[in-house]
């Protein structure tokens, strides 16, 4: 068993694999990190913001979340001081900061942005956004641009095309390219006698919000699927077949959230697939536990068979990859310290792979060989490569990380 980094390296050299370019590509990579685990989803277009309807629900009561712009911002600082690599922020758009002025989803302007845009640069992170169809009482009936009431859809759209304009100027100023993710919640929780209907006033919508011309160079658009959730049970509008017929009659990007699909059914194998067909996908990695939970993520055989396609499949530079979880249980800066750590590390992991060795056994139909080199890839010492990536980066681990964040709960979090 090796102890050292030096003594990976050498075995991995073995089978084939640079453990210095495999750290140099996962450097390369940036991760999304999702604002809303730091307050629940609540956002902050009230005081008192919370998450409502959509079929999503954070759970747990951990003290000291964020309640306002700056200690959201806080808390991102604090987590990135053990996050390694490149990072990227992802931002729903109930985050602007409204000075206690009233502004509708489909008022909002760049101008309510512009603080996150700044601290941005100053961390010299990129941007992600999204659209926020839920917690709003024109959703409360569980339909937004798919509602049969032509006045709601119209705001719903309106909000769509706010979006797109802001992330527009989000990436103007970041010289950088936002992906906007668009995502209903819209369904039913018992069977519909109409499944049709509500699709096509989906598709009309959608196409009115994309037809108002924004830079690609600046904006670029995903469609998001979802299989079920919370008050939507029987029937969400949104569906796999729906959204990706439409990302590909399109050209836009298609979202796979790992949480929503069967428990059972890993995204893994719809990576290849889907980009034959679509010309890039936006990843939200989750952990689903029997339903779209969204539980932190953890460096599982879900996360490891994720990162292994896009690896296997050359994909680096069409996959964009964002985080999607949000517990309420636990410590929030530890939340995304776990999650978005155990995403890079199995992106270590595939990086790691002996996959040279691994396709020509293929090719030479010696699938005995093929896997006996995937088990063994499974003891390979990933771990000391992994220190030695943190250590570069200069992030603790460990009980030091642990250490720290315990630190920052007692003289922060526990007197908010």
């Amino acid at each position: 068993m090796a102890n050292t980094y030096k003594d990976a390296k050498d075995m991995y050299a073995k089978f084939g694999v640079d453990t210095e370019k495999a750290i140099q590509v996962l450097d390369s990579i940036p991760l999304s990190m999702h604002c809303w685990q730091g307050d629940d989803v609540g956002g902050f277009e009230t005081p008192d913001a919370e998450l409502s309807g959509g079929g999503i629900q954070a759970t747990g009561n951990f003290p000291g979340k964020a309640r306002n712009p700056d200690e959201l911002r806080a808390d991102i600082s604090e987590a990135m001081k053990y996050i390694p690599g490149k990072t990227r922020l992802n931002l729903h758009a109930i985050y602007g900061e409204f000075g206690g002025k009233k502004a509708d989803r489909n008022q909002i302007e760049y101008k309510h942005f512009k603080g996150w845009v700044d601290w941005c640069k100053s961390k010299n992170m990129g941007m992600d956004f999204n659209p926020t169809f839920f917690s709003h009482p024109l959703a409360a009936d569980g339909f937004t641009l798919s509602s049969a009431d032509k006045s709601v859809r119209q705001f719903w759209v309106e909000h769509g095309i706010a979006c797109r304009k802001i992330a527009e100027k989000m990436g103007k100023e970041l010289g950088d390219t936002v992906v906007t993710n668009f995502w209903m919640p819209d369904g039913m929780k018992d069977f519909p006698a109409d499944r049709l209907a509500p699709r096509e006033r989906m598709a009309d919508s959608l196409d009115k919000i994309f037809k108002v011309p924004v830079s690609k160079k600046y904006n670029k658009d995903s469609v998001e699927c979802k299989l079920f959730g919370i008050g939507s049970e029987s029937y969400v509008v949104g569906s796999h077949e729906f959204f990706m017929g439409y990302a590909v009659k399109n050209k836009i990007l298609l979202t796979l959230d790992s949480g929503h699909f069967h428990p059972t059914e890993t995204i893994a194998d719809k990576i290849s697939s889907v980009l034959l067909f679509v010309p890039e996908i936006l990843l939200h990695v989750s952990r689903g536990v029997r339903w779209d939970s969204d539980h932190v993520v953890l460096s599982d055989d879900n996360t490891m068979a994720i990162m292994q396609e896009i690896v296997r499949t050359g994909s680096l530079a069409k996959v964009h990859i964002g985080m999607d979880f949000f517990d309420a249980s636990i410590n929030r800066i530890f939340a995304w310290v776990i999650g978005m750590r155990a995403a890079r590390k199995s992106l270590l992991c595939a990086l790691l792979d002996p996959l040279a060795l691994m396709r020509n056994a293929e090719n030479a139909e010696d699938y005995g060989v093929r896997l006996t080199l995937m088990e063994e890839a499974r003891n390979l010492p990933s771990s000391a490569v992994w220190q030695e990536y943190c250590k570069r980066a200069g992030k603790p681990c460990g009980l030091k990380m642990i250490e720290g964040v315990k630190k920052y709960e007692q003289k922060v979090l526990m007197k908010r």
